[in-house]
């Protein structure tokens, strides 16, 4: 793996949760290699039968961006960041790469109950209910990644504001995936507001 140039800071997955803003306007400036770092980072997520069906289609370029800011109701986030990475489920293409995802550990007869495990299971739902079986599954990955991102001392902004359909069309992604979020991500170029969040009494039983 390449020496990745010098992360802006390493936090504790305490300070990471604690330190997240919600941020709007970005440095430009921002490695690749630290992005590929924080993607790989959120791979790391649990998913059922460990299909990973979470995609990424990761936008850099400029002029994308200004069209994928019109297909997200004009919100400025899409051209300040540097990067917005587009997350999103495919579990068509997790049926057709199952076998991909058996762990090693159980040699050929894992493969084997790895495709028929997500064959049996994801075959009886229709392509829509596939569709929000995986973007059940990539909401788990969010989460790990914007701690994961922040945790390397950049900053991101969950955005379900969007018109799936336009940002389908000009992604060129499958008709039949569900686009969970866009994730700007970057160097905060501003503070942020504090947290203000419902106590645990408020949100919490005990049974």
């Amino acid at each position: 793996m390449p020496v990745l140039d010098p992360i802006p800071q390493s936090l504790t997955v305490q300070s990471a949760i604690e330190t997240r803003r919600s941020i709007r306007q970005y440095h430009p400036d921002m490695p690749k290699g630290h992005l590929l770092e924080i993607l790989r980072l959120a791979t790391l997520a649990p998913s059922a039968f460990n299909a990973q069906p979470w995609r990424f289609a990761v936008v850099e370029n400029a002029e994308v961006k200004k069209q994928l800011q019109e297909a997200s109701y004009n919100q400025s986030q899409i051209t300040s960041a540097p990067y917005t990475i587009v997350v999103y489920g495919d579990a068509e293409d997790t049926l057709k790469t199952a076998i991909e995802t058996s762990h090693p550990h159980f040699g050929d007869e894992g493969k084997v109950r790895q495709v028929q495990t997500v064959e049996r299971s994801l075959s009886k739902l229709s392509v829509q209910e596939r569709a929000r079986w995986a973007d059940n599954q990539t909401n788990i990955l969010l989460g790990v990644l914007m701690v994961a991102a922040r945790g390397l001392g950049y900053d991101t902004v969950p955005m379900l504001g969007f018109d799936q359909s336009k940002v389908k069309k000009l992604l060129d992604l499958p008709e039949h995936v569900i686009i969970t979020a866009l994730l700007p991500v970057g160097r905060a170029a501003e503070l942020g507001r504090p947290h203000h969040r419902h106590s645990l009494e408020r949100i919490t039983r005990f049974i």
